[in-house]
């Protein structure tokens, strides 16, 4: 009986030390969401005060007003463009390195691990000098290189775990059959893969979608970037547009809520699955 009401007494604790934390991790979203449908005097009024009527003049300035809608579709081309090309090219290298298990395929396996050691600002600067060496910079061509070369080190590390559960005699099945390596990989291997990819796709495209520095750096000056860095437009040295503020902070987030909750299952499979055979 005292074993039973001390069990008891353990999951209570931790579901609410859990409650707590998933409140405490929830409030800036909803902070946020909140605050968008205020106006900026209202908010510098009381900030932590519910939204008397439903202020939407913020979201009808943002996108007819300014260059917002074009920074939401260079954001959208950024993240769309640079996860296609991830998805097409990673999940390949992953599975030659796993597959292959060779001395000059762990070398390069090595050498993409090394990569992802050294932060960015370490090698942000010639980045940018080889860019406008190649008549990249101040386009979109050039982030959407640098997104997809920045992913390969942890993408093959994702890949190559994930394929280690997959058993070869599939493959070698399908290959007596006459199919080809590009074939039993697409056909075959790949379909296995949806939940690693679902992560990555996760990951990186939201690492990729709330990007500043590189947009802000990269792409031209006085042209609408993306909308990390138009939504930081508005803080002022002396005053910012809050109310703008949070309703670009609102339209960024709720599209990567929305992807989350549809792709939530997949990518928690991807990482535990990841983890444990890595």
């Amino acid at each position: 009986m005292k074993l039973k009401t001390r069990g008891l007494a353990v999951n209570i604790l931790i579901f609410t030390l859990t409650l707590l934390i998933a409140v405490l991790f929830f409030f800036p979203i909803f902070f946020n969401i909140m605050s968008a449908f205020k106006s900026n005097a209202e908010i510098m009024r009381d900030a932590l005060s519910l939204p008397t009527t439903l202020y939407l003049e913020s979201f009808k300035y943002l996108l007819t007003e300014t260059n917002f809608p074009n920074a939401i579709q260079n954001s959208l081309i950024l993240t769309v463009v640079s996860i296609v090309f991830q998805v097409l090219l990673i999940p390949m290298a992953g599975y030659a390195i796993q597959r292959r298990n060779a001395r000059w395929t762990r070398f390069i396996f090595l050498y993409f691990l090394a990569g992802m050691m050294i932060p960015f600002q370490a090698y942000m600067i010639p980045l940018f000098k080889e860019l406008k060496m190649l008549g990249l910079y101040g386009s979109l061509a050039g982030p959407i290189m640098i997104y997809v070369a920045g992913a390969v080190g942890f993408g093959c590390l994702l890949y190559s775990s994930f394929v280690k559960g997959i058993p070869v005699e599939i493959e070698e099945a399908a290959e007596i059959d006459g199919c080809s390596r590009v074939r039993i990989f697409w056909n075959i291997v790949f379909p296995l893969l949806g939940p690693v990819t679902a992560s990555m796709v996760v990951l990186n495209g939201l690492g990729i979608w709330n990007d500043f520095l590189m947009p802000m750096l990269v792409l031209p000056s006085g042209e609408p970037k993306t909308m990390v860095v138009e939504i930081y437009r508005y803080i002022g040295e002396f005053s910012s547009r809050w109310d703008m503020i949070f309703a670009g902070t609102t339209m960024s987030v709720v599209p990567i809520l929305i992807i989350f909750v549809f792709l939530q299952k997949y990518f928690v499979k991807g990482i535990a699955t990841g983890a444990t055979k890595g």
